[in-house]
């Protein structure tokens, strides 16, 4: 018979060789290229994949932290392309607010409560950097490595920037709505112009080409910012 010092040791030998194993399995698994399944923070089961429910433990129904990897196309179901469809954009934000926003989720954990948070400002930026065309060539541009700064006027000739000083010229002499509606016309054929041809960029995979347009785009977006606060009243 085993007595109970013997028992305890085999316990802790058992506890080992289970550690042990489970690391070579996952050693192996990492070797063979093999993606290891998350756990449930909750309680600590494996998530399974594949299910269509990736914001919750199938298990728990404990919401899960943010996917890391996972860039804003995928979170809102839509297709990596600079052409996005804006109203199934709207039904996905819709969608996930109502799965994962703070309000839902007042008389849960802490950690739940933190989640929730952080799932409720990514889709936020997602939904706002896909909806315009602007921020949504940007990010585009971003997931291939390029970023375009602030300031920066790449490949923006002088004569580009002279259109673009008129333009702003004629926004601040602008003394009637009529005169006002006249250049918010002329920037916003500007804008779709602009669109079509960074489209066109990016379905050739000119990325270069879709940089230079997008920077000009920038500039009208300024413009148009300005015209927005000319029809603020104070």
């Amino acid at each position: 018979m085993w007595g109970c010092g013997a028992r305890a040791l085999l316990g802790v030998w058992e506890v080992r060789l289970a550690g042990f194993l489970g690391r070579r399995l996952l050693g192996s698994n990492a070797a063979a290229g093999k993606s290891i399944a998350p756990q449930c923070w909750n309680c600590g089961r494996t998530r399974e994949a594949g299910c269509g429910d990736e914001f919750f433990c199938t298990h728990c129904r404990a919401l899960q932290p943010p996917d890391p990897t996972r860039d804003y196309f995928s979170l809102m179901n839509c297709n990596r392309s600079f052409r996005v469809d804006v109203t199934k954009l709207q039904h996905r934000y819709q969608q996930l607010q109502r799965l994962v926003h703070p309000d839902f989720f007042s008389q849960k954990s802490q950690t739940e409560k933190y989640f929730s948070d952080k799932h409720s400002t990514l889709v936020n930026d997602a939904y706002k950097t896909l909806q315009a065309p602007l921020t949504r060539g940007l990010y585009l541009l971003k997931l291939q490595g390029i970023e375009i700064p602030e300031g920066t006027d790449y490949k923006a000739d002088s004569q580009f920037l002279v259109e673009i000083m008129e333009i702003n010229e004629r926004l601040a002499d602008a003394q009637s709505e009529a005169a006002m509606e006249e250049i918010e016309a002329t920037v916003r054929a500007k804008q779709k112009e602009f669109t079509d041809n960074i489209n066109s960029a990016f379905e050739q995979g000119d990325f270069e080409k879709a940089k230079e347009l997008l920077t000009k785009m920038r500039y009208f977006s300024n413009i148009e910012e300005k015209i927005k606060l000319s029809k603020t009243p104070l």
